[in-house]
């Protein structure tokens, strides 16, 4: 099954809900793939793990002694890995059986159920807010980029990866993903993060390293492009793309700020500085 590269979470999950008592530990090894969410695990789903956990594994220094907000964190293996480095770590999700499962299998993880666009925390409450692969879901961009300004503190950070459009829907007015409601390039997620009131301080994209381009040269061009083709097919994958799927790893990708429209995903990091 092919899952696109839209996030761990998003306001328009089609997930049933499962409270708290129906979800022991030991049932809580995998959430299902739904088209919405990246689940660590699975070899075909391999290649956007990894292409979302560089992410995690370059920004999580930021994240170090503070108390953290991963708003969006559906399956919560990021809000675990956050959880080595922060002082405290709260979870948000709207989709309550990703809530129960991130509760029963990452206890470290402070879980909450809750809409985005009205975040269930006090004014400048956490010290940084992290919102990967996330933010393209939602239908008020903008409101959520005011709630994260409102709950994190003076000099807070907010981190934020999504899609770049430009090369995730080329030439496209809607969104390829059906679950995403609006795919962002740059200019734009620089203009709406400005707006809500923050201070761009970073803004950089995710690439493919060497190994990868090897890979897209070896599948007709494009890479990403062979795995969709596969999935769409509805056949089993040819056990070399399997395999090379299966191989990627985090360090296969690379951030770098330049041909940022190039870029794979966007990569933010903004501001909210202290009142003058």
């Amino acid at each position: 099954m092919w899952t696109t590269p839209n996030g761990e979470v998003s306001d328009t999950s089609s997930l049933g809900t499962v409270t708290d008592s129906t979800v022991r530990p030991d049932e809580a090894q995998q959430l299902p793939l739904t088209g919405e969410r990246t689940v660590p695990g699975i070899a075909e789903e391999n290649y956007w793990f990894r292409r979302h956990e560089v992410v995690y594994r370059e920004l999580l220094a930021r994240c170090t002694g503070r108390t953290v907000l991963e708003a969006g964190c559906g399956e919560g293996y990021g809000a675990d890995m956050i959880a080595d480095v922060a002082q405290r770590v709260i979870g948000l999700d709207y989709d309550e059986s990703a809530v129960a499962h991130v509760r029963a299998r990452y206890p470290r993880v402070d879980i909450r159920q809750g809409n985005l666009a009205d975040l269930p925390l006090d004014d400048e409450s956490v010290d940084v807010v992290v919102n990967f692969q996330v933010i393209e879901h939602l239908w008020d961009q903008a409101q959520f980029l005011r709630e994260c300004h409102r709950v994190l503190v003076p000099g807070g950070e907010l981190l934020v990866s999504t899609p770049n459009r430009i090369t995730f829907s080329p030439g496209r007015d809607a969104p390829l993903n059906p679950f995403h409601t609006r795919e962002l390039d740059a200019a734009e997620l620089t203009e709406l993060l400005g707006e809500a009131g923050f201070r761009v301080k970073l803004m950089t994209g995710v690439h493919h390293g060497p190994a990868l381009r090897t890979l897209d040269v070896k599948h007709g061009g494009s890479f990403i492009d062979a795995q969709i083709e596969r999935a769409l097919a509805g056949e089993p994958w040819p056990a070399d793309l399997t395999a090379d799927v299966a191989g990627v790893g985090a360090g296969d990708f690379v951030l770098d700020p330049e041909n940022i429209d190039a870029s794979l995903d966007l990569v933010a990091i903004a501001v909210k500085d202290p009142a003058r």
